[in-house]
């Protein structure tokens, strides 16, 4: 039997869009009233062509470098995002307004542009530190199982509940971490009070050809870099994707049993990342690491710091006094943890 599952992922919340609209556009105001000043003087006094040109350009050079600034500033320490699916409940709600804290796990400049999935050259910074067990961390979709990306960019929020080289396993819905108990969240939620029993397999979870399901899954290694592993035609389901991911493009191939990777014949590979497990506080409705497989560390953007606002973001526009009256006072403010 299966059950509905639910992605969650944050989107740019759009007050803070048009917030950083309206600055660009006064950005963008003061520098074309200089430019229109500019030109002023250079009709009405002695400023020849070339200098009248020259002043032009300077002006838009600084414009467009302060736009590039303050892109990069919001892009890379703080952003305010929106979580509108259920798979964290109840530890973050949908419609809950977060404030992500981008700088901790290594910020970077714009790696995309804003609503589009057109990706752009980035650059990474050094980060302040690695994700902990537990942490509820920001991160962008790797992808289904078999996808070499994403089709699209999209940003997910999960607890992290396990590192690289750990070994995760559940039992009757309980985590355990190198055979101890996971701490449980405080506000955790089962969608489900039936237990799916060991051996019950749900052909959805990941790694496929495993007999496991959501509730009893495991035992499963985390990789991390440097981790040499075997690769034969039993298990090369399991890898390839990650394989393929960290080549970027297709390159496991088999040809009768033996594996080929990179043109290649081989019955090894060693892992070039560390990876990590995540999974949602709503554990019979979320599509986590366990039906998806392992986000690699230079997916993970950021973790959540505040809830800045919360209403139920169900209700539509159209009923203003509704969603008015939706809002969630006792969450504003509210640290998340």
């Amino acid at each position: 039997m299966t059950h509905p599952i639910t992605k969650s992922f944050v989107v740019i919340e759009v007050g803070q869009f048009f917030f950083s609209q309206l600055l660009i556009e006064l950005i963008i105001k003061r520098h074309v009233q200089k430019v229109l000043y500019g030109c002023k003087i250079s009709y009405n006094n002695v400023y020849g062509a070339k200098k009248k040109m020259k002043y032009l350009l300077e002006e838009f050079k600084s414009l467009f470098s302060t736009i590039i600034v303050f892109l990069f500033i919001t892009s890379a320490f703080i952003e305010g995002s929106m979580v509108p699916t259920p798979s964290m409940e109840n530890t973050i709600l949908t419609g809950d307004r977060l404030f992500i804290n981008k700088f901790v796990f290594g910020s970077s400049t714009p790696s995309y542009i804003p609503f589009t999935n057109f990706e752009l050259p980035h650059l990474k910074l050094p980060p302040l530190r690695d994700p902990n067990r537990n942490e509820i961390i920001v991160f962008r979709f790797p992808g289904d199982q078999n996808q070499l990306v994403d089709d699209a960019v999209e940003f997910w929020v999960k607890r992290c509940v396990a590192l690289p080289g750990d070994t995760i396993e559940i039992r009757n819905k309980v985590v355990y971490v190198n055979n101890k108990k996971s701490p449980i969240p405080a506000d955790i939620n089962y969608f489900n009070k039936t237990i799916r029993k060991a051996g019950i397999r749900d052909n959805r979870i990941f790694p496929p050809n495993s007999n496991w399901n959501g509730d009893n899954y495991g035992p499963l290694v985390i990789p991390k870099r440097g981790d040499v592993v075997e690769v034969n035609i039993n298990n090369i389901k399991k890898w390839e994707t990650l394989i393929n991911r960290e080549f970027g493009k297709k390159t496991v191939n088999t040809s009768g049993k033996e594996i080929i990777i990179n043109g290649k014949i081989t019955k090894k590979y060693t892992i070039q990342q560390d990876y990590y497990f995540m999974v949602g506080d709503n554990r019979d409705n979320s599509l986590d690491s366990r039906f998806w497989g392992f986000v690699p560390r230079k997916n993970i953007v950021g973790t959540p710091i505040m809830i800045f606002w919360s209403w139920d973001s169900n209700i539509p526009f159209t009923r203003p006094l509704d969603l008015l009256s939706s809002i969630r006072f006792n969450r504003i403010a509210k640290l998340v943890k």
